[in-house]
């Protein structure tokens, strides 16, 4: 394809993104869910394709991508839910990728053990791209979100690596099982510490953070080095990746700027956005390469393949989840939640002790459900059986490589579209919403709680500087304003005793009242730049004041 076509054909994957973007925010349908669709229609008409390169994706695509999902985690609620994460994330793909293989050795004519563990290891970690963006969309609960988001970061590592192992068996017909269980710790222990590494080389960069410029320039470039210096070390580069990522997230309250964070988080949403997007379309356009390949097996080998492909896919998670929440009280409480504060000198009220019983508390069945739903296959799997090599070591074709190509092409198309459409239904028919009215108390005390630290410090800069009086009590006039906003909001949030957040009419006129305040200082401002008393560039730094001040305003009442 010539650069003329490569940029045209770029420039209308921009706009099918955009497009689908637009359509997905209307009709509440996945774009992760519609594109896959849109480039299997592309790939069937005639002209130019892009094939998948699993080297571009694996070493381009996947660490920015797991990185910015791992800056918007949490490491503490990732701790809070860790029984379950490292269930699904490790243990659950473990066992996917093994029950693949047995049965493609016991079923499917011809497939060996190694070969089908190695599409097993394919098909057997989630992308939980769709499901989040449904889930974000539906107001899925912050602890679901937690889950769904920590087994996604944390499983490519694990199924990258049996991966390698199987293969390593199948192009040299060799396996021994202590050796594999001792690559597989080797690569996790040395991609932990290779993450951690990285962020603490970003920890020493501090001083460059300042610069919002220098911050995405450092922050563009972390997980790429976590990459490849995981992979340069022969461990687990994902595993550095995803490491790096949720120590510097815990961190960036203390590394960086408020301005550098405010672009740095622009620029990822805009990397995750067109990234997602064209993975995507990339996915849908692989179906001429899976299918042309078929002709040489029995239809009924490639039904029996398909088969046992899907259906351990669809039907091992929701046993694995409803097993593992029969575990008893104790070890459920030993692998992971928080069951006694993490501070004993500090009390909590009785509001934090319930929400820490929630997180340590079982699934409930709704939960399971919807769990259980929630495993959309992604690129991920497909740029994993791409890398099958073509032949052994002995030089004979690796053991139906075709046939795998297809079985793992189908899983990823049944769970992303089949699933990303109808989990926000299902989530609906359950009743999993967010305790909103919870989660806006929650952020009113931690803003009381600030201010009220804020007085505090002003009171101990009056003492010391008694010239800055006047300053002290005007910028304390102001505080005590927002404290009686907050207290105000947490009354009427206190008074609902609703899981929705409480409509406040004033305050609602109040926010639209400041709205429209902004709106016509932005209109004069544009009158003045117009007229030729405003030059261009002053006028730009004027409205990145009103941009910041309406960023402030809350999207609810009462939020």
């Amino acid at each position: 394809m010539s650069t003329h076509s490569t940029l045209l054909f770029v420039l209308a994957a921009v706009a099918v993104i955009v497009v689908v973007r637009w359509v997905a925010a209307r009709t509440g349908l996945p774009a992760a869910a519609l594109l896959p669709l849109i480039g299997i229609a592309y790939a069937l008409l005639p002209g130019p394709n892009i094939g998948l390169d699993p080297d571009l994706v694996l070493m381009i695509v996947l660490p920015p991508l797991l990185y910015s999902a791992a800056l918007d985690s949490s490491l503490l609620d990732i701790r809070r839910n860790l029984r379950i994460v490292v269930s699904l994330s490790v243990l659950l793909v473990l066992l996917t990728g093994v029950l693949v293989g047995i049965g493609f050795h016991l079923f499917v004519a011809g497939a060996t053990l190694a070969a089908g563990i190695a599409v097993g290891a394919a098909i057997a970690p989630p992308d939980p791209v769709a499901a989040l963006a449904v889930g974000r969309r539906v107001n899925l609960p912050p602890k679901m979100v937690t889950i769904i988001q920590g087994e996604g970061l944390l499983n490519d590592a694990t199924a990258l690596t049996m991966l390698s192992v199987a293969v390593a068996a199948a192009v040299g017909g060799e396996f021994s099982f202590p050796s594999a269980v001792g690559q597989f710790v080797l690569a996790a222990v040395g991609g932990v510490a290779v993450g951690a590494a990285v962020a603490w080389l970003v920890r020493l960069a501090r001083p460059f953070t300042a610069d919002p410029l220098l911050s995405n320039a450092i922050s563009l470039a972390t997980p790429f080095v976590a990459y490849l210096l995981g992979e340069e070390l022969h461990v687990s580069g994902v595993l550095a990746v995803v490491i790096a990522g949720l120590i510097v997230g815990h961190k960036t309250p203390q590394l960086t700027s408020g301005a550098a964070r405010l672009q740095t988080s622009a620029v990822w949403r805009l990397v995750d956005f067109l990234l997602e997007g064209f993975v995507f379309l990339l996915i849908g356009q692989q179906l001429p390469e899976v299918v042309k390949g078929l002709r040489q097996y029995e239809t009924s080998t490639i039904v029996i393949a398909v088969a046992v492909s899907v259906g351990v896919v669809l039907l091992l998670r929701p046993a694995w989840l409803v097993m593992t929440q029969s575990l008893p009280r104790s070890l459920h409480t030993r692998l992971g939640g928080i069951s006694e504060q993490d501070d004993p000198d500090e009390p909590w009220s009785a509001r934090q002790i319930e929400r820490a019983d929630r997180n340590a508390r079982r699934l409930t069945s709704r939960e399971v459900v919807a769990l259980s739903w929630s495993g959309t296959r992604g690129v991920i799997s497909l740029a994993a059986i791409f890398t099958l090599p073509l032949t052994t070591n002995s030089g004979a074709p690796f053991p139906d490589r075709d046939l795998l190509l297809f079985c793992t092409f189908v899983v990823v198309l049944v769970t992303l579209v089949g699933q990303g459409l109808t989990f926000a239904p299902l989530v609906r028919m359950l009743g999993l919403r967010a305790n909103e009215a919870d989660q806006a108390r929650v952020r009113n005390e931690a803003r009381s709680a600030a201010v009220e630290a804020a007085l505090a410090r002003l009171d101990e800069v009056a003492a010391v500087e008694p010239d800055s009086a006047v300053s002290v009590n005007t910028t304390r006039t102001q505080l005590l304003a927002r404290l009686a906003r907050y207290r105000g909001r947490l009354d009427l949030l206190e008074q609902s005793g609703s899981s929705e957040l409480p409509t406040s009419p004033a305050y609602e006129a109040a926010l639209r009242i400041r709205r429209t305040a902004i709106d016509a200082q932005r209109e004069e401002l544009v009158r003045w730049r117009d007229s030729g008393r405003l030059p261009d560039e002053e006028l730009r730094v004027l409205e990145r004041e009103l941009d910041h001040e309406e960023l402030l305003l809350p999207r609810r009442s009462s939020s």
